[in-house]
């Protein structure tokens, strides 16, 4: 049977949920590239972080900060990414102001050329058209994304070529999650 996958987004209804700010240093400035975060790569250590909060309210296991790009996990949703996908992703530790609870910012250090342009509801690229020609080739529009399972090799946590910002995960890390209890997360099968 054929591994099923997931877009990892934030449960935006969760009532009273938190929202945080920008991804600060220790000093209290802002990161410089927090975008680096979204490139399915892996990048430097930014050192120890701390996560303001934009709106207080109920903390979630996971959040997405900064411009909502950077993943801010809990200790347990951190660790289920940490046991069954250490070499997709990195952990960087992160204090989120009012918790006593460590806090870690995900970056997901893989990337799969996988988009199924035919099963998704629309995939279009820039073309020389679009006046953007650093973007050329890349998606310009995806929506009812939908991916070729064939093309993804070895990755179980992974940004998209040519359209970084979801996080998809494979169905075991989905229902590692789940069986933790997190708050925040929300699936959506790709």
């Amino acid at each position: 049977m054929a591994t099923r996958y997931f877009d990892l987004k934030i449960d935006v209804d969760v009532k009273g949920r938190w929202y945080l700010g920008d991804p600060m240093d220790l000093s209290g400035r802002e990161i410089d590239d927090i975008w680096q975060f979204i490139d399915g790569r892996k990048v430097e250590d930014p050192g120890p972080l701390r996560i303001p909060l934009y709106r207080p309210g109920r903390p979630l296991d996971i959040e997405f900060a900064g411009a909502g790009q950077a993943p801010i996990l809990s200790s347990r949703a951190a660790a289920v990414f940490r046991e069954l996908a250490a070499d997709d992703v990195q952990l960087f530790p992160a204090e989120v102001e009012g918790q006593s609870e460590a806090f870690y910012l995900l970056n997901v250090a893989r990337t799969a050329r996988c988009i199924d342009d035919a099963a998704c509801e629309e995939a279009r690229l820039y073309t020389a058209a679009d006046d953007a020609p650093d973007k050329i080739g890349r998606y310009h529009v995806v929506s009812g994304l939908r991916i070729d399972k064939s093309k993804v090799r070895y990755e179980r946590v992974f940004r998209l070529w040519g359209w970084s910002s979801p996080i998809i995960v494979d169905e075991s890390i989905k229902a590692a999650l789940e069986q933790v209890g997190i708050v925040g997360g929300r699936f959506d099968e790709v």
